[in-house]
Order: C-alpha cells, then sequence, then structure tokens
C-alpha cells in the first residue's frame, strides 16, 4: 500500500541518512547471515508486515519469514520472523523494523487491555486523534488490531463541534443549525457538551452523537438518561484503566480514549543474527 511505503521510506530516510557508516565498514564483502526477531515479554503482535516492508526496501533481496501474524499473542521467548540477507542490510533494517513492531505492538496490547476492561458492557473502545505526526495511519490500524475501534481519522472524514467551534458560533443551537444545513446527509454530527443540560440543548438541536466531556459518573448518568436513546453518547476526557469499567457502567455506547495510542507502552523485542 502507498500510505505503508510513505511511511516506511521516511523512517528509513530519517535513520539511515546517507549511509549506515558502520555496516558498511566492516561488511564490505556483503557476508550473507542468518537472523530472527525474538520478543522478549508478552504482547499482542502488530507491524509484522512493516517490519517486511523495511527489509524489503533496504534491499529485495532480503528473505524475511514471517512466523506470527498480527493479531497474535506472543509468548515471551518465541520468534517473530526469521531473516537472511546480507549483514549490512540486516543491519541497515534492524532499528526502523523493530521500532514498527515495538511501537505498535504496544498500542495495540494496551488497546487490548482496556477492551477487556469493559467486556460485558455497550461501550466500545475507540481511539483519539491524538497519534503520533505521520503515523496516524498505523496507530489507527495497531488499535484494531488490540480489539478497539477506530474514532474518525482526521477533520476531514467526520463532524464533530467541539467546545471553541461553539463559543466561536455563540450556542450549541447555532453550531449544530449551521453543520445541519450544510453538511451532506450520509455524515453525522456530533457534539461535545460538558453537562446534562447542554445535551439536552445538542439532542433538541438535532445532534446524532452526544460526546460528554470530562463529566463526573453521576453526570454522565444524567446525561445518559436526558438522551435516552435519541442519539449515540460518547464519554472523553480523563479515562483510565482504573475509570474505565466505571464509566462503561454509566451506559454510554463509545468511550474515546486518547492514551492507548500516546501513552501506549513499547513492548521488548529484539533481533538476533547468526554467521
Amino acid at each position: 500500500m502507498l500510505e505503508i511505503k510513505k511511511i516506511v521510506e521516511a523512517a528509513l530516510a530519517e535513520d539511515i541518512g546517507g549511509g549506515d557508516i558502520t555496516s558498511n565498514l566492516l561488511f564490505k564483502n556483503g557476508r550473507v547471515v542468518s537472523g530472527n526477531i525474538k520478543s522478549k515479554e508478552p504482547f499482542i503482535l502488530c507491524g509484522i508486515d512493516i517490519a517486511r516492508e523495511v527489509f524489503n526496501m533496504v534491499n529485495p533481496c532480503v528473505i524475511f519469514r514471517a512466523a506470527k501474524k498480527d493479531g497474535s499473542r506472543v509468548k515471551k521467548g518465541e520468534i517473530l520472523a526469521e531473516l537472511t540477507g546480507n549483514a549490512d542490510d540486516l543491519m541497515t533494517g534492524e532499528r526502523t523494523a523493530l521500532n514498527f513492531i515495538q511501537h505498535l505492538s504496544g498500542i495495540a496490547t494496551y488497546t487490548s487491555v482496556f477492551v477487556e476492561a469493559v467486556r460485558g458492557s455497550r461501550a466500545k473502545i475507540v481511539d483519539t486523534r491524538k497519534t503520533t505526526p505521520g503515523l496516524r495511519f498505523l496507530e489507527k490500524y495497531a488499535v484494531r488490531v488490540g480489539g478497539g475501534n477506530n474514532h474518525r481519522t482526521g477533520l476531514f472524514d467526520g463532524i464533530l463541534i467541539k467546545d471553541n467551534h461553539i463559543a466561536a458560533c455563540g450556542t450549541i443551537k447555532e453550531a449544530v443549525t449551521r453543520a445541519v444545513s450544510a453538511a451532506p446527509h450520509t455524515l453525522k454530527i456530533e457534539v461535545e457538551v460538558s453537562s446534562p443540560d447542554q445535551a439536552r440543548e445538542a439532542i433538541d438541536a438535532g445532534a446524532d452523537i452526544i460526546m460528554l466531556d470530562n463529566m463526573g459518573l453521576d453526570e454522565m448518568r444524567d446525561a445518559v438518561k436526558i438522551i435516552a436513546g435519541e442519539a449515540l453518547v460518547e464519554a472523553s476526557g480523563n479515562i483510565t484503566l482504573k475509570n474505565v469499567s466505571d464509566v462503561a457502567s454509566t451506559g454510554v455506547d463509545i468511550i474515546s480514549v486518547g492514551t492507548i495510542t500516546h501513552c501506549a507502552p513499547s513492548v521488548d523485542i529484539s533481533m538476533n543474527l547468526t554467521a
């Protein structure tokens, strides 16, 4: 896919620059070696095909055999992929390939913990636009691998009227009225509110989705009762593993969690070469 190629190309250019000085000095004769990528802790794998593309872009002659698929639950010590190629090519692609797997697997794994925490409720865990610049496409993919769902991709594919939009328009009603009058009928209109009373105002104005922003649990319950199925209800703001199940218990349909992309810890893996 073109999007992936662009991301990988940029990542390699950032790391290689004018060339891998160390590998170019040590492996002038193009020595062929084998190796593997191995897990050093348990996690949900994501990014194995991105790693393959990294080595393919370094040198299409590198043989990359994936031993696991994205979405696999990996145990400590398991081999994720086996590689054969010139030593300089494998060393040149190593860090970029590992970075992608570590970062994306971290997001998938962290997302899965949130998904598990709300299992049994009606709530779905979704991501936000709080992503690493240039990596949103891949990070949102990782969220799906972890069992979560995607919110809008960017400003271009969803209508979300936030507090500053409302401030600039004057009222919730005015903001929603403008959106309804001009938006394609295929797009839903979401409105961010900070109180149950604002939720009522948004419903009366014709909003399709109500985002409850930084509300307490009691306020969320009140808002859900007020909305009463007239719109989807999303909870957002300060969602953590400690409170996400309580938030789900209020009856909201969606819980957006920025931390699954911008705070997910990378997993620990390594590449090991043999002669």
